[in-house]
């Protein structure tokens, strides 16, 4: 039985783009062009508006927590994006987390192939793209490294554990860390609703956990390409990992495309679908997409939060009533998830299905 919960959905095997751009192409292969994406405007970020800034310490500080609070609301209320400082997670441990995830993606194509996705059902971890569900689907200019992190029974034998090392117990160290600062979020994210605090944790504190890492290489064509196409998540929470400097993320707000500025060493946090809806749809996700560029690579690593596969979810009870009536349908959770891994992305299109 557990070995079938693991299987969510599976991705048909695609190049690795990595190899495709070290052979410099002047042009993008046709598959990768995306003319059914928004084009991914390669404009100057200072004149847009910025994501919220959350600062963690202030949420535990009697002087200013009903202050951070507040913001903590709005931002996920109004953006469903902010960015989090003083969240408490070592330096050090992000430095090591970075350099060997680069470490990683430099391997030789050899030694990846030890890792990559297998053609079988429920093979949507290691290295490949993710929701490549048809033949001949366009695809996106960027590869990713997907692993299943917690509970522990669901890590497959030939990723996590075979990881060279020290990377093999830097990601453990860090996926500890990021459980726990999850919880920390969503306790809060409870209280800013006035929600019974247990109708969020009895959901996520077994919960899974997965991480994705992603590596977007220099693209001939930047106008043309899109590095992870636009997207909700699917899940609760994310918490993105920029890995170096260069930007690339964008989120899509009152229909306009805007680039974030990753302040060094903050989380990027979001709400995924899952949080819209227990939330009743006071909390938003919003869509997002990478974009790429023709000078350099961009790394980041995503960790994301969802409810123990055992069991249901849809609106918590505590924010239902005569005035607020549930406004999502309930789903069992391994439902929800093979439904949602067996269509390729498209913006908000899946929570969308599961309004009532």
């Amino acid at each position: 039985m557990e070995a079938e919960k693991s299987r969510f959905g599976s991705s048909l095997p695609v190049p690795c783009v990595q190899e495709l751009a070290k052979n410099t192409p002047n042009a993008v292969p046709p598959r990768y062009l995306r003319p059914d994406q928004d084009p991914p405007f390669i404009t100057n970020s200072t004149s847009f508006p910025q994501i919220p800034v959350i600062d963690m310490q202030l949420l535990f500080s009697p002087d200013f927590m009903d202050f951070e609070s507040q913001k903590l609301h709005f931002a996920s209320k109004e953006w469903g994006f902010f960015q989090l400082i003083n969240h408490g997670v070592s330096s050090s441990l992000l430095e090591k987390v970075k350099y060997g995830i680069q470490e990683l993606f430099n391997m030789d194509m050899e030694e990846k192939k030890k890792y990559w996705q297998g053609e079988g059902e429920g093979e949507i971890e290691g290295f490949g793209q993710s929701s490549i569900v048809l033949e001949g689907q366009k695809l996106d200019w960027g590869d990713m490294f997907g692993l299943n992190t917690l509970p522990t029974y669901l890590r497959k034998p030939h990723l996590l554990p075979r990881l060279p090392l020290p990377l093999r117990d830097n990601l453990e160290a860090y996926s500890a860390e990021l459980k726990d600062l999850a919880m920390k979020i969503l306790d809060q994210m409870a209280k800013a609703l006035r929600m019974e605090s247990n109708d969020m944790r009895c959901l996520f504190e077994e919960g899974t956990q997965t991480m994705r890492m992603n590596y977007y290489p220099p693209c001939p064509q930047p106008e043309l390409a899109i590095g992870l196409a636009a997207h909700s998540d699917a899940t609760g929470l994310t918490i993105l990992l920029q890995l170096n400097e260069m930007e690339g993320l964008q989120v899509r707000k009152d229909g306009t495309w805007i680039p974030v500025k990753p302040i060094p060493n903050a989380f990027i946090v979001n709400i995924g679908d899952i949080l819209e809806i227990v939330t009743n749809g006071i909390y938003h996700s919003l869509e997002h997409r990478a974009t790429v560029n023709s000078e350099k690579e961009r790394l980041s690593i995503a960790t994301f939060l969802s409810p123990k596969l055992e069991g249901d979810f849809g609106p918590a009870p505590s924010l239902v009533n005569a005035e607020s009536p549930a406004l999502f349908k309930r789903i069992g959770v391994v439902d929800y998830l093979k439904g949602f891994l067996s269509r390729k992305l498209d913006g908000k299109s899946y929570v969308d299905a599961m309004r009532i």
